[in-house]
């Protein structure tokens, strides 16, 4: 008989408790690693995550629940990895095993503030992971969605076809569809620049610019992260499919996205400081913006809303002046 391989999830937020959910619908097992004892411990107890998606009722039967970051990768095969990019360095630097025999998969939205790699890279470069096991777990979807069980969609990418199918499979259900792609670094890529666009989205409505705007900017942001895509990793894709596009509408213009409500509050005049103190969620386009300035800067790539952001957020540069400059460039 086939032995099932396992599967385990570390992070507490609310997209780790979404992907545990759409786990739990296919497996009648799912390992669980954060680091708080008092949010496992309430899991047990309670049946729900305290701090995220609390309406969301969790089965401690189905779940193997750990604090030990070497127990949890000893118990599993496939390692999805769903922990804010500025803090996985942190988390990953408790490890005393190695991830060499096993499949990571990214769900992290972001990009590691240290290294400016994508997370895929991280892994490759500093755990000589072989590319053909990560992968990348992509949208348009939202936790919030996930816990209302609304129809959502995701991306599965790999280069294995094999591994994405399985991850795939065990994320479908009823409310869930998912879809395949070999396109790890371009969709990687693509989660975390809508993230800067959601930002730009954000300081645009604090700034009580319409919705009309807001189409032109979302225009012209699909087309600067394919401008950047293209040149970091040029390979045949379609940029108007869901992981690209699709990821991008919905985190520029839903009210779910914390992204987007910390660029509001930038737009209304918060400092950086005072946003991210008054947010309880990590705010990824933040680290993403200064990580893909450097790249273009490199690359010599057109990106006058990353520029745009970028000098709101790091060099202090007024709002309102910013966007009208960045206005009469876009068309």
């Amino acid at each position: 008989m086939l032995i099932k391989p396992k599967i385990a999830v570390f992070g507490g937020g609310s997209w780790a408790t979404a992907i545990v959910k759409m786990l739990c619908e296919n497996n009648t097992k799912v390992g669980w690693y954060m680091r708080n004892v008092g949010t496992l411990e309430h899991i047990k107890s309670h049946h729900h995550n305290p701090n995220y998606l609390s309406s969301v009722e969790l089965l401690p039967k189905k779940l193997f629940l750990s604090n030990d970051i070497n127990e949890m990768v000893l118990y599993a095969d496939y390692l999805i990895f769903v922990i804010p990019s500025a803090f996985l360095e942190e988390t990953l630097s408790k490890l005393t095993i190695s991830l060499k025999n096993k499949i990571i998969f990214s769900a992290i939205k972001g990009i590691i503030p240290s290294t400016g790699l994508i997370v895929g890279e991280h892994f490759h470069q500093k755990y000589q992971i072989p590319r053909e096991n990560i992968g990348v777990i992509t949208g348009p979807c939202h936790a919030e969605e996930v816990a209302l069980e609304r129809l959502s969609y995701l991306t599965i990418a790999s280069l294995d076809k094999a591994k994405s199918n399985f991850i795939a499979k065990n994320l479908k259900c009823e409310y869930i569809n998912t879809k395949t792609t070999d396109d790890i670094v371009g969709t990687e890529y693509a989660a975390m620049l809508k993230n800067i666009f959601a930002i730009a989205a954000g300081i645009a409505h604090g700034l009580r610019y319409g919705d009309n705007f807001q189409s032109v900017l979302m225009s012209n942001a699909i087309r600067e992260m394919k401008r950047f895509i293209k040149k970091v990793h040029k390979m045949k894709r379609n940029i108007n499919n869901s992981a690209y596009l699709g990821d991008l509408l919905v985190t520029g213009y839903s009210t779910f996205s914390r992204n987007r409500t910390f660029g509001t509050m930038i737009g209304k005049g918060y400092t950086v400081k005072s946003a991210m103190l008054e947010m309880s969620m990590v705010a990824e386009g933040y680290y993403a913006t200064k990580s893909a300035f450097l790249i273009k800067q490199k690359n010599d790539i057109s990106t006058p809303i990353i520029d745009a952001v970028y000098d709101i957020l790091y060099e202090g540069k007024d709002p309102k002046i910013t966007f009208q400059k960045l206005a009469s460039r876009l068309n």
